[in-house]
């Protein structure tokens, strides 16, 4: 699958749209105080202190910013005491990069952003002994549980991330998407427990992976692959054109995602201001 610059523009349009709705229901949890608003063709969000949500992205597609809005956007975080953190995608205007740099951004990590095409045809493959399903509000916190879980074990292959989210931070995140932004919840049952969760949601065509984990001792059995096909299956049936995933460079679940068809679209530089 080829990615050229309108696909990535796509795509990252679509990752604002999530982190705008997320971050906008944030803020009306908390009675205003977090912010949302566009910024350079993208989206700028703080939902709380700790939170995922608080980044900036899509930009660099719909022209550059200029100083003025830089020094507000780098005050309103300052004023929540945040980093200014900006994932930018190398498809963007190369000339944003060498503006934030030249304002200070320290380059701190990388991102993959994959892709692959669907078609109605597409069916789930789940290898004997493990049931893929919807996970409804009733088990929300042994969902998260295994999420939870999951980020502190990593797989210990490729690239380790530079955050680390506590686990009421990652439910106050996941309550507020699944809520505001149509993120879809689901688990993976073996030997009759909840082995791995996962999450999707489906916006303008396009499928987006939101996060999967297998907890540990339930890892090397294809827990991983399954919640992967059956998301899959259920983007394409659902109409959906393209599926993305985002996931550390040379990572397993990077590994998982190009053995079931899924190409490296683009890469995201991570940029940090204190």
């Amino acid at each position: 699958m080829f990615c050229g610059i309108e696909l990535a523009a796509r795509i990252e349009r679509a990752e604002t749209d999530l982190i705008a709705t997320g971050s906008a229901a944030a803020s009306e949890r908390l009675g205003g105080a977090g912010f949302t608003f566009a910024f350079a063709g993208g989206v700028a969000a703080f939902a709380e202190p700790g939170s995922p949500l608080n980044k900036v992205a899509g930009l660099g597609f719909d022209g550059l910013p200029g100083p003025a809005e830089l020094d507000d956007l780098e005050k309103r975080y300052a004023a929540v005491e945040t980093p200014v953190q900006i994932e930018l995608a190398q498809l963007a205007d190369p000339a944003l990069a060498e503006l934030l740099t030249r304002r200070g951004y320290r380059l701190v990590n990388f991102e993959n952003v994959l892709g692959r095409t669907l078609s109605e045809h597409n069916a789930a493959i789940v290898p004997s002994g493990i049931e893929v399903r919807p996970s409804d509000d009733t088990e929300f916190d042994i969902w998260l549980d295994v999420v939870a879980d999951g980020f502190a074990h990593p797989d210990g292959q490729g690239v380790v991330s530079h955050e680390d989210f506590p686990r009421d931070i990652i439910a106050a995140a996941m309550r507020d998407l699944t809520a505001a932004a149509g993120v879809r919840r689901y688990v993976a049952i073996r030997e009759g427990q909840l082995a791995g969760a996962a999450s999707l949601r489906l916006a303008d065509g396009i499928a987006q992976l939101t996060g999967a984990a297998t907890r540990p001792e339930h890892r090397r059995h294809g827990i991983q692959s399954a919640l992967l096909s059956a998301r899959l299956a259920i983007a394409a049936t659902a109409g959906s054109e393209i599926a993305v995933i985002t996931t550390q460079p040379g990572s397993k679940s990077q590994h998982n995602a190009q053995r079931s068809g899924f190409d490296l679209l683009y890469t995201r530089a991570i940029l940090v201001k204190d």
